[in-house]
């Protein structure tokens, strides 16, 4: 998506092999992209395709890369020391002027930025799966994020084509903050033998508008993230009712049962 609207992007990961694959999967991506916006000029298709991956280069070695960026957005595992160590390092490597973003969706911004020496540089920039669709980006300020690092991460947001809001740094935004307490009471529903699933997804999907319901929705996400997301939370505010874990998403997890990428979750997929 940065790539597209014009920014040079290095992508990094940790081996070629990975690289070559995500190369290959953001080539489909635009494919798919181009048939719907240059439908009847598939020669300036051909051309913004050419054009995007041109902007795009690949590298295994974050460090080595990082002296000429002005902002790096971190995507990786959600996991706040493995995401600290890569911080710590790219901070002695980036350039003072460098912004430090993370596009997690449960962390707390405040603890990878205290990782840092530019807790001034710092901030979230969360984006909605997938992407290329999605026209959100939540933009996080810290306590600690100054105006001007906060203004350049609204205005990268629209130079990428999203629609930015702002939130502070407290656990899952707005979205999440409101969407997992939500799945969470769907299931609490469901274990206290009140509805169906199925009837509940039927009723949120007719009834509210969703795309999906709280269940095809969870089984969508991962049955393991969602569990890691209120897990993380319980434990940050045990008391709250809203971040009580469920016994039937622990057993599911347990069961490896996972969702669409373990063929089951609350539903089974062929």
């Amino acid at each position: 998506v940065a790539a597209a609207s014009g920014h040079t992007v290095v992508l990094v990961d940790q081996s070629d092999e990975i690289l070559k694959k995500s190369t290959k999967g953001i080539e489909e991506s635009l494919k798919r992209v181009i048939k719907k916006k240059f439908a009847d000029k598939p020669e300036a298709g051909a051309e913004f395709i050419k054009k995007t991956l041109k902007n795009l280069t690949t590298s295994t070695d974050a460090a080595s890369v990082v002296h000429s960026t002005d902002l790096v957005i971190e995507a990786i595992v959600e996991n706040l020391e493995v995401k600290n160590k890569l911080f710590k390092t790219l901070d002695k490597f980036a350039p003072e002027h460098t912004i430090f973003a993370s596009n997690t969706s449960s962390l707390q911004i405040t603890k990878m930025a205290n990782a840092t020496t530019r807790q001034d540089r710092f901030g979230g920039l969360h984006f909605f799966n997938p992407v290329p669709m999605m026209k959100l980006v939540e933009v996080i300020k810290t306590p600690m994020t100054s105006q001007k690092t906060f203004e350049s991460l609204v205005d990268f947001s629209k130079a990428v084509g999203k629609s930015p809001v702002s939130c502070k740094d407290t656990p899952g935004f707005i979205v999440n903050r409101l969407l997992v307490p939500y799945m969470m009471e769907a299931v609490r529903l469901f274990e206290r033998g009140d509805a169906s699933k199925e009837d509940i997804d039927v009723a949120m999907k007719l009834g509210a508008g969703y795309p999906m319901g709280p269940f095809e929705l969870l089984d969508y996400v991962g049955l393991d993230t969602s569990k890691y997301i209120i897990d993380g939370w319980h434990s940050l505010e045990p008391n709250n009712p809203l971040f009580a874990p469920s016994p039937l998403l622990n057993k599911l997890v347990e069961e490896k049962k996972l969702g669409k990428k373990t063929g089951e979750g609350f539903y089974k997929y062929k």
